[in-house]
């Protein structure tokens, strides 16, 4: 399988999905946008308000309906809520950015969506990135939230920042105008998962890769061609910081969940993030889940998070 264009094969065709995908997909959320500072933040919603809210939170340039395979899962029971980040999905771009921004982004999400009307706290569960906004939400929120769950968060030391420094995707260290393709087949072939990695679930690739895209005029004529919806300016002025503070404001339970093949977690990431947290904060590891372990591993993630929350928060 060549990683850096898994989809290229299909020339533009559907892989086939087992039934499960499908059942879940065909369970369409309510979209709608939340105001906030000025930009207009994309909301994906299921399940019924009043239940207890649950909050799902994406990584860097992706979107909301990195969810829409996961979130019905738990629509009968939570109402949840899913949003992309400004400058990712279809929400809008501003111009300039930071996780102070993208935090409030978060709390005028939740609030919108209904998620504080159980007599539950909601939960927010954060994939990679997206583990910094929320992090940063719920270290400022007091008590408000229940718990955070923070899935391949990389959080990492100022030394092993260091250490990693130059690592990032390169769009994010030499940023340029996402590229206009001619059609639908020709974009859908360039997706790849950053980090690159194997991908065993086509289908799934193939269902993210086509929320990732929106169609634009081509530099010539009027027809319309085919880019991604990501800012590719974002990381222009924003920062990672250092989340020390972040966790010792928290007042809510954390766990941390992570795949056992990650290129981005292992035993050091792992070490420091446990040494932040509060003490006895679940561990969870995802077997045979690379990075984006909701992609490669989405029945065992989603078994994971309802035992989780089965019994936790308390």
């Amino acid at each position: 399988m060549n990683i850096q264009a898994p989809l290229a094969p299909f020339k533009g065709e559907k892989p086939e999905a087992p039934r499960w995908f499908d059942r879940a997909v065909q369970r369409v959320p309510h979209r709608s946008f939340t105001e906030v500072v000025g930009a207009q933040i994309e909301t994906l919603t299921w399940g019924e308000v009043g239940k207890p809210g649950l909050l799902l939170l994406h990584g860097n340039r992706a979107h909301a309906d990195w969810w829409t395979f996961i979130a019905p899962f738990f629509a009968d029971d939570f109402r949840v809520a899913a949003l992309s980040w400004s400058g990712m999905g279809g929400s809008d771009w501003r111009e300039s950015y930071s996780i102070d921004l993208l935090s409030q982004e978060v709390g005028a999400v939740a609030e919108a969506a209904g998620l504080f009307e159980s007599t539950t706290k909601p939960v927010v569960v954060a994939h990679s990135f997206g583990g910094f906004p929320g992090l940063r939400y719920a270290s400022r929120s007091g008590q408000k939230v229940g718990g955070l769950v923070m899935v391949d968060s990389p959080i990492l030391s100022p030394e092993m920042r260091q250490k990693r420094r130059g690592r990032g995707p390169s769009g994010m260290l030499d940023p340029r105008p996402n590229r206009v393709y001619s059609d639908l087949p020709s974009a859908l072939a360039r997706f790849r998962f950053a980090p690159p990695q194997v991908c065993k679930n086509l289908y799934i690739a193939d269902h993210i890769a086509r929320g990732s895209l929106k169609q634009t005029p081509l530099e010539a004529g009027d027809d319309l061609g085919w880019t991604w919806r990501f800012d590719p300016y974002q990381w222009r002025d924003m920062r990672m910081e250092n989340p020390v503070p972040d966790f010792s404001a928290l007042q809510c339970p954390v766990s941390i969940m992570w795949g056992s093949h990650s290129l981005l977690f292992d035993a050091e990431v792992l070490a420091y993030i446990a040494s932040l947290a509060p003490p006895g904060s679940p561990r969870i590891e995802i077997p045979a889940a690379r990075h984006h372990l909701m992609v490669d591993q989405p029945l065992a993630f989603v078994a994971a998070l309802r035992g989780l929350l089965a019994g936790w928060p308390r």
